[in-house]
């Protein structure tokens, strides 16, 4: 009876990443006991940083976005003076040249036929009231919104080529906080200049030194109980535990698992054949993220650049060196290039490293002169979530049926939700909360 007492307390995490560590932090600051045990042998997840040849890399960009006093107090108390604030410097590269990140404020960049069809459209889509439902698709969205002209040369093609989807199959219900929508007294100010920063990334924060697994650090200073090279191989409901892949198991009474929700598919064992069904339904974007050390200086002050055009293999190109000048060796740079696909269209792994380079080049993010002294590869298969038709009823049922058999599956991936990383935080602590 005691045995059975204490396993209804005992709080177990399921990976030792970011929304993993501060699920940790907020317990252990509330006084629950608890177990973290980690798949791979370091902490992190994908907010993990590594060095090579001098060079530090991320996996891809991953920035600190500050919308909340508490967030912002408690990643300062642990980087300290170890954090640089930036004014976002961001760029889109449009009819063969670089013009300023947001396009839909922007365009007046673009040759005189463009602007005026990018205006007319805009002018337009406000004069109707930009009427669109909830229930619209993402490309009537994005038409109803900004209207053909901007449509037409950005924002169409850009995510078509980053969702890998057809537009008209996603839906609009995710766009609030991470598409920027001006408004028309935003464009018609702009008149051409450089304006105002606009968005959710308006302004970021990044470590100085060490790159972004800083964070991570200061998660893992003071926490207890994370056991590594830990991979999950079962969770049986009925006796709530879990199984490892060396033999091991661990009773729970709450389960936090941030791992990738596709995945509880194959590990949660007898799952209701209605829930498989949902399961099944989910679908998600893949990243390869392709890292490179460059002999010389490339495009300096600028963060990162959007590449809507479908001859480029990246759709992103980011600059660590313009983070923080330590990244990179002196007299050295170092960028990254992200690459998406899905099952259903898959990309040539093995020579995109080379066709990269060669696109590097056709954009002038890089010079014949310029010599790459290192890159480094980081397959992500579960980068993103595809917010289909499907993606509300079959999210929601496995998250009513997970949260029954006492899981609370948090996180990007483990809750399957587009999060910044302040959000996977503010996410931790309510969900501690709840329980605690």
């Amino acid at each position: 009876m005691i045995n059975a007492v204490k396993n209804k307390k005992k709080i177990v995490i399921l990976g030792a990443g970011l929304s993993g560590l501060s699920t940790g932090y907020f317990l252990k600051e509330k006084g629950r006991r608890f177990k973290i045990f980690e798949k791979k042998r370091e902490c992190g997840g994908l907010c993990r940083s590594f060095k090579r040849d001098g060079f530090t890399f991320d996996f891809s960009g991953h920035l600190l976005h500050f919308r909340t006093s508490k967030i912002s107090s408690l990643v300062r108390g642990f980087l300290g003076n170890n954090l640089i604030k930036h004014r976002r410097n961001a760029y889109v590269y449009a009819f063969n040249k670089f013009i300023p990140y947001p396009f839909q404020v922007n365009f007046y960049h673009l040759p005189k036929k463009q602007v005026y069809e990018c205006l007319r459209g805009f002018i337009e889509a406000c004069s109707n009231g930009k009427n669109f439902v909830k229930n619209d698709s993402f490309l009537g969205w994005i038409n109803k919104i900004f209207g053909p002209g901007i449509a037409k040369h950005f924002m169409i093609p850009y995510n078509l080529k980053f969702w890998k989807t057809p537009l008209e199959e996603l839906s609009s219900d995710w766009v609030d906080r991470f598409v920027i929508t001006p408004s028309l007294k935003d464009i018609l100010v702009a008149g051409g200049k450089k304006t105002k920063n606009l968005g959710y990334h308006a302004c970021f924060w990044y470590p100085k030194k060490g790159g972004i697994e800083e964070l991570i650090k200061g998660f893992t200073s003071n926490l207890e109980g994370i056991h590594l090279s830990q991979e999950v191989v079962e969770i049986d409901l009925d006796k709530r535990e879990v199984k490892f892949k060396d033999g091991g198991k661990e009773r729970f009474g709450s389960l936090f698992s941030s791992i990738p929700l596709p995945v509880l598919s194959r590990i949660i064992k007898g799952l209701p054949k209605n829930i498989l069904s949902d399961f099944k339904k989910l679908k998600w974007l893949s990243i390869l993220n392709v890292n490179f050390g460059i002999e010389g200086k490339v495009q300096p002050e600028r963060h990162w650049i959007y590449f809507p055009q479908k001859d480029v293999s990246f759709f992103r190109a980011g600059l660590f060196h313009n983070f923080s000048s330590t990244l990179a060796p002196c007299g050295k740079s170092s960028l990254y290039t992200d690459v998406s696909y899905t099952k259903d269209s898959p990309i040539d792994k093995k020579n995109i490293a080379s066709r990269i380079k060669k696109d590097l080049k056709k954009v002038g993010l890089i010079s014949s002169g310029h010599k790459i002294v290192t890159q480094n590869v980081n397959d992500v298969e579960y980068a993103y979530p595809i917010y289909d038709r499907n993606y509300n009823l079959a999210r929601a049922n496995i998250m009513k049926f997970l949260s029954k058999n006492n899981i609370t599956s948090c996180g990007r991936f483990g809750s399957w939700r587009y999060m910044s990383m302040e959000d996977v935080i503010l996410e931790s602590e309510e969900t501690t909360g709840k329980i605690a």
